[in-house]
């Protein structure tokens, strides 16, 4: 008998809250559902932060269930109040075009499961096509009756800007009612009865509930995903170059692959199951190996591979595996692409040189692999200083012609594991 959704969410840890859970389940039972989640436009691309999100759309999807996807060209406009300040509003061409590319970026992790085992395949929704047409005196009239100023106070971001010099404008305070009402017209619409987003939007997602019930007499449902976060407190999905984007042109393949390749003991060991869709069997193994050999980085290479596959497919995968190897002395540099070995070189520290290329010696130094031109000489002398994963022999070698790479780039390495890359321009 195959794994009930709900249970496989709950032991993959992907379920923080839930309205209540055995009617839930009867409701699941029933037969077939259509089910939502939002993601607002408020930059050009998702981070890994959002994936969270899209684990339980495609387990629903796997159960046969119907997946409804929200891209807010209204509610970005308005953006969900933040505990700190208000956002800033962007302008309405730009959030648009947001909405196609987030759009296109979702499209992958639903489409692909649902031609290839004859899932249902996902419906796409702009709630500015509803909002839009909605006057002042309707929202106020037909929504803004049905909820409780005492209430949407409670939320704990309200309450928070609230209590601070900076405030709430009215626009911010307002954002409720209009993910309120996107449960109503997807109910209204595409039979929506149930509606998932992060732990940080429960009252959303229950104020959503409360209207459909009061508008149409009808009950629906909502669970929530936890806040993922590091060992550390820190929020997960940033690196030391800020947000890991899913778009490749902001976070390429290689880089996307080693922030989890990277990743803290412990956080792969927690991120495993919320991210990993392997059998529960395989993820006990994997962490299992994990505490035992923590050197091997069993669970940071699952997840890396499987997430570089989900996000950017097989073929980058393959390449930023090759670019670790090839950049280690494991395999010919020469194999690397140019656009590869630019987000490794890019990634690991580079440095440009223009015009007369200096020696190996003053490269060393000006990449930061060494502090000093002594330095750099004393470690050309204990044999620890590689050009291409070459070693060198003389500190003072200019770097010929053929040494350069595609795209103009030199790999310097210093030990085993000290890496920086120089390109020359032409």
């Amino acid at each position: 008998m195959s794994e009930d959704v709900i249970d496989e969410l709950h032991r993959r840890g992907l379920i923080a809250q839930s309205t209540d859970e055995s009617v839930l389940r009867a409701h699941l039972a029933e037969g077939p559902i259509a089910y939502y989640c939002g993601f607002d436009p408020t930059a050009p691309s998702l981070h890994v932060g959002h994936l969270v999100q899209l684990m339980p759309l495609r387990a629903l999807q796997r159960g046969g269930h119907q997946p409804v996807v929200l891209v807010g060209g209204a509610t970005g406009l308005i953006g969900d109040p933040r505990p700190t300040a208000e956002r800033q509003l962007n302008d309405p061409a730009i959030v648009a075009g947001w909405v196609d590319s987030i759009r296109r970026q979702l499209a992958p992790f639903l489409e692909l499961p649902a031609e290839r085992d004859g899932l249902k395949g996902p419906i796409y929704v702009d709630n500015l096509e509803w909002t839009a047409k909605l006057s002042a005196v309707d929202f106020l009239r037909d929504l803004g009756k049905h909820f409780r100023v005492s209430k949407m106070l409670a939320k704990e971001a309200v309450s928070a800007r609230l209590n601070s010099e900076a405030g709430i404008s009215y626009t911010e305070f307002s954002y409720q009612i209009l993910q309120a009402n996107d449960f109503l017209e997807l109910f209204r619409r595409h039979d929506v009865t149930l509606q998932t987003g992060g732990s940080d939007q429960w009252g959303n997602l229950t104020a959503g509930i409360d209207l459909v019930r009061r508008v149409e007499g009808a009950g629906v449902h909502a669970l929530s995903t936890p806040l993922v976060t590091k060992s550390d407190g820190t929020k997960m999905g940033k690196s030391e170059g800020g947000s890991v984007w899913l778009d490749p042109s902001l976070t390429s393949p290689y880089a996307f692959f080693q922030f989890w390749l990277n990743a803290d003991d412990a956080d792969a060991r927690t991120w495993l199951p919320l991210f990993s869709e392997r059998p529960a069997d395989e993820l006990e193994a994997l962490i299992a190996e994990s505490i035992e050999r923590p050197a091997a980085r069993t669970a940071q290479r699952a997840l890396a591979e499987e997430l570089t596959v989900l996000v950017h497919g097989a073929a980058q995968l393959e390449q930023a595996e090759a670019a670790g190897r090839a950049l280690f002395g494991r395999d010919d540099l020469g194999t690397l692409g140019a656009d590869t070995l630019s987000a490794a070189l890019q990634e690991a520290g580079s440095v440009t040189v223009d015009g007369d290329v200096p020696s190996v010696a003053a490269l060393l130094q000006q990449t930061g692999l060494v502090g000093s031109l002594s330095e750099a000489r004393r470690t050309v002398r204990e044999g620890g200083a590689y050009v291409n994963n070459q070693r060198v022999t003389d500190a003072d070698a200019v770097p010929g012609d053929g040494a350069w790479l595609a795209g103009g780039w030199l790999v310097l390495r210093r030990g085993k594991r000290s890496i920086a890359g120089v390109r020359r321009t032409v």
